[in-house]
């Protein structure tokens, strides 16, 4: 246990100081590395916790492949990187029945692409047929045991159906190394803090490699149901990550852990994940939402942060890409509230988007004074 996170040692202030000078070439740079596409909000659960606030049917109609291949196409011609990644999520993406469609139209193009899915419907057919179209990654969310996940996704079978997903993953992963990446993701809130380590140990015992942790912040239907840490909880939540990253059981077996990109962490930075924080929201990091909007990451949802809409920008999302953004790369509007004389504001610049209400606002909170509090 950290006796004061927001003291970082000298090794690390060394460190976070080679870190920023690096951050602000990446911003000077801004090129697109990885692109959200929201294909859907349908969903087939009712997660207490969902941002979104997704529905079984969504009054926003899926997005046609068509109209997001001709955002690939403009991305291929004019994003001077060319390693892109797509993430496909919403929504349930498996509620797509042309899933394979746009996997297939991304591979072409020479972009990797996975889906982050609920596995409700990640039947062995379904997900042989994911592969062939050229699926390279794939994330799933577990929240505890039966208990404990049933009732955050409001569904009797979720468990089951995830962990039977997992185990397909693990056992293409042992069959063909390096053709998926595969990780496992929970979101922790203080229903399910008190079963980390039983819930550690199962998924190394089932054979996942990577596993990262978020903490709930308060949107969509998340905001009506108390979920967050206290302060006493978040503390413990990162003592059980830098915990479970020196780990290893009596076999010698492990499991990579990391936080989320949420929030800067004083000198738990480096301890609970492989990188410092940095909200690369615009910066490296673009979305193309459902309606058609484009953004940041899909948390990123406020009105101020919404850049345009490919319905009504001719599809040119590099175009939007380069010329707008502004308010994602200089982030001194941020600077207000607690923000404005906090010493640690070079580091965090103002933690991440997805906190902020508008372009004007201090985040909803901040990690660090959860940490010191």
């Amino acid at each position: 246990m950290l006796t004061n996170p927001a003291r970082l040692p000298l090794s690390l202030a060394i460190k976070q100081k080679i870190f920023n000078r690096w951050r602000a070439g990446e911003i000077k740079k801004h090129e697109l590395h990885y692109l959200f596409w929201e294909c859907t909000l349908r969903c087939n659960l009712h997660c207490l916790h969902c941002g979104s606030d997704c529905l079984a049917t969504s009054g926003v109609p899926d997005m046609p492949v068509a109209d997001f291949v001709r955002v690939l196409d403009d991305v291929k011609t004019h994003n001077p990187y060319q390693k892109l990644t797509v993430c496909i999520t919403g929504g349930e993406p498996l509620l797509r029945a042309d899933l394979e469609e746009a996997g297939r139209e991304i591979k072409k193009r020479g972009f990797r692409w996975g889906i982050v899915t609920n596995a409700l419907m990640m039947a062995p057919e379904r997900f042989v047929s994911l592969l062939n179209s050229g699926m390279s990654s794939i994330s799933f969310s577990i929240d505890g045991f039966e208990k404990e996940h049933n009732h955050l996704r409001q569904h009797p079978h979720s468990f089951e159906k995830v962990v039977n997903a997992i185990q397909m993953s693990v056992d293409f992963q042992k069959q063909f190394p390096g053709r998926l990446v595969f990780d496992v993701i929970t979101c922790v809130h203080r229903g399910n803090l008190g079963i980390l380590r039983e819930l550690r140990d199962f998924l190394i015992e089932k054979g996942v490699l990577h596993w990262r942790i978020f903490s709930i912040f308060p949107e969509g239907r998340a905001a009506q149901n108390d979920l967050a840490l206290s302060t006493e909880e978040y503390r413990a939540l990162m003592d059980f990550i830098a915990e479970t990253r020196e780990y290893k059981t009596a076999e010698g077996k492990s499991i990579h852990l990391n936080y989320s990109c949420e929030g800067y962490l004083g000198a738990y930075e480096l301890k609970v994940r492989d990188f410092f924080f940095f909200c690369r929201g615009g910066i490296t990091v673009g979305s193309v939402m459902c309606d058609g909007s484009v953004s940041a990451c899909l948390s990123v949802r406020a009105k101020d942060f919404i850049q345009g809409n490919i319905y009504s920008e001719n599809f040119e999302f590099m175009r939007l890409w380069n010329t707008r953004y502004q308010n994602m790369r200089n982030r001194e509007w941020a600077k207000v509230g607690k923000c404005a004389n906090c010493k640690q504001w070079k580091n965090c610049l103002g933690n991440g988007l997805h906190l902020h209400t508008d372009a004007h606002s201090e985040p909803a909170r901040c990690n660090l004074e959860l940490l010191t509090n």
